[in-house]
Protein backbone atom coordinates (compact mmCIF):
# COMPACT_ATOMS: atom_id res chain seq x y z
CA UNK A 1 0.00 0.00 0.00
CA UNK A 2 1.07 3.56 -0.68
CA UNK A 3 0.18 6.22 1.88
CA UNK A 4 0.67 9.95 1.40
CA UNK A 5 0.85 12.20 4.45
CA UNK A 6 -0.41 15.62 3.46
CA UNK A 7 -1.51 18.98 4.80
CA UNK A 8 -0.76 22.24 3.01
CA UNK A 9 -0.63 23.95 6.39
CA UNK A 10 2.90 23.92 7.84
CA UNK A 11 3.85 23.12 11.41
CA UNK A 12 1.21 20.45 11.98
CA UNK A 13 3.53 17.53 12.73
CA UNK A 14 3.42 16.12 9.20
CA UNK A 15 7.08 15.17 8.96
CA UNK A 16 7.14 13.93 12.58
CA UNK A 17 4.25 11.66 11.65
CA UNK A 18 5.96 10.46 8.46
CA UNK A 19 9.19 9.61 10.29
CA UNK A 20 7.68 7.85 13.26
CA UNK A 21 4.80 6.11 11.52
CA UNK A 22 7.34 4.70 9.04
CA UNK A 23 9.51 3.47 11.92
CA UNK A 24 6.52 2.02 13.76
CA UNK A 25 5.39 0.07 10.70
CA UNK A 26 8.95 -1.16 10.13
CA UNK A 27 8.96 -2.34 13.73
CA UNK A 28 5.96 -4.54 12.90
CA UNK A 29 8.04 -6.43 10.33
CA UNK A 30 6.73 -4.45 7.38
CA UNK A 31 9.19 -3.58 4.63
CA UNK A 32 8.80 0.21 4.53
CA UNK A 33 10.01 2.81 2.05
CA UNK A 34 9.77 6.48 3.02
CA UNK A 35 9.85 8.90 0.07
CA UNK A 36 10.66 12.49 1.01
CA UNK A 37 9.06 14.96 -1.42
CA UNK A 38 9.58 18.03 0.76
CA UNK A 39 12.44 20.29 -0.43
CA UNK A 40 13.11 21.14 3.22
CA UNK A 41 14.22 17.46 3.47
CA UNK A 42 13.48 17.16 7.19
CA UNK A 43 12.47 13.51 6.87
CA UNK A 44 15.71 12.77 5.06
CA UNK A 45 17.93 14.55 7.57
CA UNK A 46 16.21 12.66 10.39
CA UNK A 47 17.83 9.47 9.08
CA UNK A 48 20.78 10.40 6.85
CA UNK A 49 23.70 12.80 6.86
CA UNK A 50 23.47 15.07 3.79
CA UNK A 51 26.95 13.92 2.74
CA UNK A 52 25.58 10.40 2.20
CA UNK A 53 22.95 11.58 -0.29
CA UNK A 54 23.92 11.13 -3.92
CA UNK A 55 20.58 11.37 -5.62
CA UNK A 56 17.04 11.03 -4.36
CA UNK A 57 13.53 12.18 -5.13
CA UNK A 58 14.67 14.92 -7.53
CA UNK A 59 16.38 12.32 -9.71
CA UNK A 60 13.37 10.05 -9.27
CA UNK A 61 11.37 12.61 -11.24
CA UNK A 62 13.99 14.18 -13.45
CA UNK A 63 16.55 11.51 -14.34
CA UNK A 64 14.97 8.29 -15.66
CA UNK A 65 18.46 6.98 -16.44
CA UNK A 66 19.16 6.57 -12.71
CA UNK A 67 18.30 3.10 -11.46
CA UNK A 68 15.80 3.07 -8.58
CA UNK A 69 18.19 1.05 -6.41
CA UNK A 70 20.71 3.92 -6.62
CA UNK A 71 18.18 6.30 -5.07
CA UNK A 72 17.14 4.10 -2.15
CA UNK A 73 19.16 4.29 1.08
CA UNK A 74 19.08 1.95 4.04
CA UNK A 75 18.51 3.65 7.38
CA UNK A 76 19.65 2.55 10.84
CA UNK A 77 16.09 1.35 11.46
CA UNK A 78 15.57 -2.30 10.49
CA UNK A 79 13.17 -2.73 7.53
CA UNK A 80 13.10 1.01 6.79
CA UNK A 81 14.52 2.46 3.56
CA UNK A 82 14.49 6.04 2.31
CA UNK A 83 14.46 8.01 -0.94
CA UNK A 84 15.72 11.37 0.34
CA UNK A 85 15.01 14.93 -0.74
CA UNK A 86 17.41 17.80 -1.26
CA UNK A 87 16.85 21.49 -1.84
CA UNK A 88 17.15 20.88 -5.61
CA UNK A 89 13.64 19.45 -5.41
CA UNK A 90 12.35 23.04 -5.14
CA UNK A 91 13.27 23.53 -8.81
CA UNK A 92 11.04 20.69 -9.93
CA UNK A 93 7.72 22.56 -9.92
CA UNK A 94 8.85 24.95 -12.66
CA UNK A 95 10.38 22.10 -14.69
CA UNK A 96 7.12 20.13 -14.70
CA UNK A 97 4.87 23.02 -15.74
CA UNK A 98 3.41 22.28 -19.16
CA UNK A 99 4.45 18.62 -19.10
CA UNK A 100 1.32 16.72 -20.15
CA UNK A 101 2.03 13.74 -17.89
CA UNK A 102 3.46 15.77 -15.00
CA UNK A 103 0.99 14.41 -12.44
CA UNK A 104 1.83 10.77 -13.25
CA UNK A 105 5.63 10.83 -13.06
CA UNK A 106 5.94 9.50 -9.51
CA UNK A 107 3.32 6.79 -10.03
CA UNK A 108 5.08 5.54 -13.15
CA UNK A 109 8.53 5.55 -11.55
CA UNK A 110 7.64 3.67 -8.36
CA UNK A 111 5.43 1.06 -10.01
CA UNK A 112 8.28 -1.46 -9.87
CA UNK A 113 8.78 -0.90 -6.13
CA UNK A 114 5.37 -2.17 -5.05
CA UNK A 115 6.56 -5.76 -4.84
CA UNK A 116 9.68 -4.86 -2.87
CA UNK A 117 7.93 -3.02 -0.03
CA UNK A 118 4.84 -3.69 2.04
CA UNK A 119 4.27 0.01 2.71
CA UNK A 120 5.42 3.11 0.82
CA UNK A 121 4.97 6.32 2.83
CA UNK A 122 5.28 9.70 1.10
CA UNK A 123 6.05 12.89 3.01
CA UNK A 124 4.87 15.94 1.06
CA UNK A 125 5.61 19.68 1.17
CA UNK A 126 3.17 22.07 2.89
CA UNK A 127 1.55 23.07 -0.43
CA UNK A 128 -0.97 21.66 -2.88
CA UNK A 129 1.46 21.91 -5.80
CA UNK A 130 2.59 19.35 -8.35
CA UNK A 131 4.68 17.34 -5.85
CA UNK A 132 1.70 16.76 -3.55
CA UNK A 133 -0.53 16.00 -6.54
CA UNK A 134 2.02 13.44 -7.78
CA UNK A 135 2.01 11.78 -4.37
CA UNK A 136 -1.78 11.53 -4.36
CA UNK A 137 -1.94 10.18 -7.90
CA UNK A 138 0.54 7.45 -6.88
CA UNK A 139 -1.09 6.58 -3.53
CA UNK A 140 -3.96 4.42 -2.28
CA UNK A 141 -4.48 6.34 0.96
CA UNK A 142 -4.14 9.81 2.47
CA UNK A 143 -3.46 10.58 6.13
CA UNK A 144 -4.02 14.19 7.21
CA UNK A 145 -2.29 15.37 10.41
CA UNK A 146 -4.19 18.28 12.00
CA UNK A 147 -2.76 20.29 14.86
CA UNK A 148 -5.03 20.84 17.85
CA UNK A 149 -4.90 24.64 17.63
CA UNK A 150 -7.39 27.42 16.98
CA UNK A 151 -6.81 27.53 13.20
CA UNK A 152 -6.62 23.74 12.90
CA UNK A 153 -9.11 23.28 10.06
CA UNK A 154 -7.96 26.28 8.06
CA UNK A 155 -7.31 25.15 4.49
CA UNK A 156 -8.63 21.63 5.08
CA UNK A 157 -11.49 22.22 2.62
CA UNK A 158 -8.97 22.93 -0.14
CA UNK A 159 -7.10 19.73 0.67
CA UNK A 160 -10.26 17.63 0.67
CA UNK A 161 -11.33 19.24 -2.61
CA UNK A 162 -7.96 18.32 -4.14
CA UNK A 163 -8.38 14.72 -2.96
CA UNK A 164 -11.84 14.58 -4.57
CA UNK A 165 -10.54 16.02 -7.86
CA UNK A 166 -7.83 13.35 -7.98
CA UNK A 167 -10.37 10.66 -7.12
CA UNK A 168 -12.65 11.81 -9.90
CA UNK A 169 -10.13 11.31 -12.70
CA UNK A 170 -6.45 10.39 -12.35
CA UNK A 171 -6.74 8.10 -9.29
CA UNK A 172 -10.18 6.74 -8.34
CA UNK A 173 -8.50 4.34 -5.87
CA UNK A 174 -7.38 7.17 -3.58
CA UNK A 175 -9.17 7.35 -0.23
CA UNK A 176 -8.89 9.28 3.00
CA UNK A 177 -7.51 6.71 5.44
CA UNK A 178 -7.85 9.05 8.36
CA UNK A 179 -7.16 12.28 10.19
CA UNK A 180 -4.76 12.29 13.13
CA UNK A 181 -4.80 14.99 15.81
CA UNK A 182 -1.24 16.15 16.51
CA UNK A 183 0.57 18.48 18.92
CA UNK A 184 -2.17 17.92 21.47
CA UNK A 185 -1.67 19.68 24.80
CA UNK A 186 -3.63 17.96 27.55
CA UNK A 187 -3.34 21.04 29.79
CA UNK A 188 -5.24 23.45 27.55
CA UNK A 189 -8.95 23.78 26.98
CA UNK A 190 -8.41 24.82 23.34
CA UNK A 191 -6.72 21.50 22.53
CA UNK A 192 -9.64 19.52 23.92
CA UNK A 193 -12.16 21.77 22.15
CA UNK A 194 -10.37 21.47 18.82
CA UNK A 195 -10.05 17.70 19.12
CA UNK A 196 -13.77 17.47 19.76
CA UNK A 197 -14.47 19.70 16.75
CA UNK A 198 -12.23 17.61 14.47
CA UNK A 199 -14.04 14.44 15.57
CA UNK A 200 -17.40 16.08 14.89
CA UNK A 201 -16.29 17.10 11.40
CA UNK A 202 -14.56 13.87 10.36
CA UNK A 203 -16.45 11.28 12.39
CA UNK A 204 -15.06 7.77 11.96
CA UNK A 205 -12.25 9.10 9.75
CA UNK A 206 -10.57 10.57 12.85
CA UNK A 207 -8.05 8.14 14.33
CA UNK A 208 -8.61 7.21 17.96
CA UNK A 209 -4.90 7.80 18.64
CA UNK A 210 -3.94 11.37 19.49
CA UNK A 211 -0.32 12.54 19.25
CA UNK A 212 0.52 14.73 22.24
CA UNK A 213 3.05 17.55 22.20
CA UNK A 214 6.38 16.08 23.27
CA UNK A 215 9.91 17.35 23.77
CA UNK A 216 11.20 13.85 22.97
CA UNK A 217 9.50 13.89 19.59
CA UNK A 218 11.08 17.26 18.82
CA UNK A 219 14.55 16.11 19.91
CA UNK A 220 14.77 12.74 18.17
CA UNK A 221 15.43 13.98 14.58
CA UNK A 222 18.51 15.89 15.76
CA UNK A 223 19.94 12.54 16.86
CA UNK A 224 19.14 10.91 13.48
CA UNK A 225 16.71 8.59 15.23
CA UNK A 226 13.01 7.88 15.28
CA UNK A 227 11.23 8.14 18.62
CA UNK A 228 11.56 4.35 18.99
CA UNK A 229 15.35 4.48 19.09
CA UNK A 230 15.63 7.79 20.92
CA UNK A 231 12.99 7.38 23.63
CA UNK A 232 11.32 3.98 23.29
CA UNK A 233 9.42 4.30 26.59
CA UNK A 234 8.08 7.78 25.90
CA UNK A 235 4.45 8.72 25.29
CA UNK A 236 5.37 9.61 21.70
CA UNK A 237 6.62 6.07 21.02
CA UNK A 238 3.46 4.55 22.50
CA UNK A 239 1.23 6.88 20.49
CA UNK A 240 2.91 6.26 17.15
CA UNK A 241 2.88 2.53 17.84
CA UNK A 242 -0.86 2.79 18.47
CA UNK A 243 -1.35 4.86 15.30
CA UNK A 244 0.52 2.30 13.20
CA UNK A 245 -1.81 -0.45 14.45
CA UNK A 246 -4.85 1.62 13.52
CA UNK A 247 -3.37 2.30 10.07
CA UNK A 248 -2.83 -1.42 9.42
CA UNK A 249 -6.39 -2.22 10.51
CA UNK A 250 -7.89 0.41 8.19
CA UNK A 251 -5.70 -0.06 5.12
Amino acid sequence: MIIVIANQKGGVGKTTTAINLAAALAGQNKRVLLIDLDPQSNSSMSFLEPSRMNGGSYELFNDPSRELDELIYETNTLNLSLIPARISLAKLESKLIGDFDAAFKLRDRIEKLKGKFDVILIDTPPTLGILTVNAMVAANHVIIPIQSSYFALEGTDDLLETIEKIRSRPNPDLNLLGVVVTLFDKRTTISHDVESHIRNVFGSKAFETVITRSVRLEESPAHKQSIFEYAPRSSGAAEYQSLSMEVLKRA
